[in-house]
């Protein structure tokens, strides 16, 4: 009867290493898995920081090219009011002058 046991003893430990190895590779697996994630995932986040940056860099160009033209409408609308007032003045003076 002790040999019996000691034969169901080893039975056992052989079907515990066994069950122990399968889920150890398991999870050897699943924590590579786990690991080589964050680096897919900081890989996905850079290729779409870089597009985000790129479309706000493409936005900001557009913007200032706007504003460029809106600066130099504004120039010449400002120079014309100028030389309007400019007239506007010269006009009695010239009088003033000729009597």
């Amino acid at each position: 009867m002790v040999t019996a046991d000691i034969k169901v003893d080893a039975a056992y430990r052989t079907d515990l290493r066994e069950i122990n190895e399968l889920n150890f590779a398991r999870f050897d697996a699943n924590l590579e898995q786990r690991l080589a994630c964050p680096e897919t995932w900081m890989a996905q986040f850079g290729a779409k920081q870089e597009q985000r940056f790129s479309e706000f860099r493409a936005e900001l160009s557009g913007r200032m090219e706007r504003l460029a033209v809106e600066a130099a409408e504004g120039r010449t609308a400002h120079t014309r009011w100028m030389f309007v007032a400019w007239a506007t003045l010269l006009i009695p003076i010239i009088g003033l002058w000729a009597r």
